[in-house]
C-alpha cells in the first residue's frame, strides 16, 4: 500500500464551491470569506470571526492588537510547532518557553512559575485536538496575586485588566471544553486552515472572538478587518461596487486578508464537518486505540475526559521505553511498508535557530520525553477500512519486532 500521512479533503462539494468562486470572477477576499466567518462563529459559539492567510499572521495582528512590544513577555509551551514562538519574536517581544504535562499540553504549573511584572500573555496549544486545562489557567489567571503583577500599557491591556489567554488552535477545531466549544474557553482562539489540517483553505486561518463583556466584538471584528487589509478602510469588494474608489489608511496594518477562492474550500468542507468528517477521524482514533491497548509498549493519548474531548486531527502513537533513535528506526521501517508518518512536534528549544538564543532542551524535560517516543499515524476521513487495518497491524508487527517481543504475543 502507498499510504500519505495528511492529504486535504476534496470531494465534489469543494469543486463546485471552487468553481463557483472562480465563475463569479471574484476570487479575492469577498463573500465567501464572509460566509466562511459566519460558519466559524456557528460552530465555535464564539463571538465574532476573522478570516485571515495563515494562523502565524492572525496570532502576529493579535498581539499587536493587544499591544505586546520590546519588553514584554509571552509564555509559550516549548512543545509546538515554531509559530507559536515565532508570531511573538515578531512582534519584538521574549518567548517565554515552559514545560507541558504528560497529555502534551502546557502545565499550569509552569505557567504559574514563569509570570512575572513583564508578562502580557500565554498562548496555549492544544495538542493534536485535544484542548488544554482551561480551568485551570483560567482560575489561575483570575488569582489577586497574578492581577497584581499585570502592568497595563496599552489601551486593550486596560481594558482587559490581566494577562491575555490565547489559544493555539491550530488542531482542535472541534474540540469541546465543559461541554461546550473549548474556543469558549479562551479570550482568543485563532485556528488553522493549513492544508493538513482537519478543515483547510490551501492556506489560511480564522482569528474567534470571545472577549469580555467590556469589550464590542462588532466594533473589534470592524477594526481587525481594516487592519489585515494594510490599515484600509475599503476592500476591493466595497471598492468594486460602483463609483466607490475612494478609500483611506487608518492605520500601520498588515496585509494578511484570506481570499474567496481559499475560502471556497474551506466553506464546503465546514458544511460537512460535524456530520462526516469530524466523526470520521473520531472513527479512527477510536479504533487505533482499541487494537494499541492490547500492548504495554502503547500510551493511549488523551482523546476525552470529564472536562474535554479532542477534535482528533493527529493521533500521537507513543511507545514506552524506547530511545528518540529507535522511533526514528520504527518510523523508517513504517515509511519502507508504504506508511507515511510524522512527529509532532520537534520541541522549539532543540530547533537550530532558538538554541542559538538561548533556550536549553535540558530546562524542558517532559517535552523531550514525549517527543522522543511519538510517532503521529495517518488520521483522515479518506482512509478506507483495509488501509487502516494496514496501518494498525504494521505498527504492531513492526514495534513488537523491534521490542524482540513475538510479532503476535502481547505484553498487557
Amino acid at each position: 500500500m502507498n499510504i500519505s500521512f495528511s492529504p486535504p479533503f476534496i470531494d465534489q462539494n469543494v469543486i463546485d464551491e471552487v468553481v463557483d468562486t472562480l465563475e463569479s470572477r471574484w476570487i479575492t477576499s469577498g463573500p465567501k470569506v464572509k460566509a466562511l466567518e459566519a460558519e466559524m462563529m456557528e460552530l465555535t459559539g464564539s463571538k465574532a470571526s476573522v478570516c485571515v492567510n495563515s494562523w502565524t499572521s492572525g496570532a502576529i495582528m493579535m498581539l499587536k492588537w493587544f499591544g505586546i512590544k520590546a519588553g514584554d513577555e509571552v509564555i509559550i509551551p516549548a512543545y509546538s510547532y515554531c509559530a507559536t514562538a515565532l508570531c511573538v519574536l515578531h512582534c519584538g517581544a521574549k518567548p517565554v518557553m515552559v514545560d507541558i504535562s504528560d497529555d502534551l499540553t502546557i502545565d499550569p504549573a509552569e505557567i504559574r512559575k514563569a509570570i512575572n511584572h513583564q508578562t502580557k500573555a500565554i498562548i496555549t496549544v492544544d495538542i493534536a485536538g485535544l484542548p488544554c486545562d482551561y480551568q485551570a489557567i483560567n482560575t489561575l489567571l483570575k488569582q489577586p496575586e497574578i492581577q497584581e503583577q499585570f502592568i497595563p500599557a496599552s489601551e486593550k491591556q486596560r481594558a482587559l485588566g490581566r494577562i491575555l489567554l490565547l489559544a493555539d488552535a491550530a488542531h482542535s477545531i472541534g474540540a469541546r471544553y465543559g461541554g461546550k466549544s473549548a474556543a469558549l474557553a479562551s479570550d482568543i482562539t485563532i485556528y488553522s486552515f493549513h492544508a493538513v489540517k482537519n478543515i483547510t483553505t490551501a492556506e489560511g486561518g480564522c482569528i474567534c472572538l470571545n472577549l469580555p463583556e467590556q469589550f464590542n466584538h462588532e466594533a473589534e471584528y470592524g477594526f481587525l478587518k481594516v487592519f489585515a487589509l494594510n490599515g484600509q478602510n475599503k476592500d476591493a469588494y466595497a471598492k468594486s461596487r460602483g463609483a466607490n474608489w475612494k478609500y483611506d489608511i487608518l492605520y500601520q496594518g498588515l496585509k494578511i486578508n484570506m481570499p474567496d477562492i481559499c475560502a471556497a474550500i474551506g466553506l464546503a468542507q465546514i458544511r460537512q464537518y460535524k456530520d462526516l468528517l469530524l466523526p470520521s477521524r473520531k472513527h479512527i482514533a477510536l479504533k487505533y486505540c482499541h487494537h494499541f491497548n492490547a500492548y504495554s509498549w502503547f500510551t493511549a493519548p488523551a482523546l476525552k475526559d470529564n472536562s474535554r474531548e479532542s477534535s482528533y486531527h493527529i493521533f500521537p502513537l507513543r511507545i514506552k521505553g524506547i530511545s528518540e533513535e529507535q522511533r526514528d528506526q520504527i518510523i523508517d521501517q513504517l515509511v519502507g511498508l508504504g506508511i507515511v508518518v510524522n512527529v509532532h512536534f520537534i520541541p522549539m528549544p532543540m530547533l537550530s535557530y532558538f538554541k542559538e538564543t538561548g533556550y536549553r532542551m535540558e530546562d524542558y524535560p517532559n517535552s523531550y520525553k514525549q517527543y522522543a517516543c511519538e510517532i503521529s499515524l495517518p488520521i483522515y476521513p479518506q482512509l478506507s477500512i483495509e488501509e487502516v487495518d494496514y496501518i494498525i497491524e504494521s505498527v504492531i508487527s513492526t514495534v513488537q519486532l523491534h521490542l524482540g517481543i513475538s510479532p503476535l504475543k502481547t505484553t498487557a
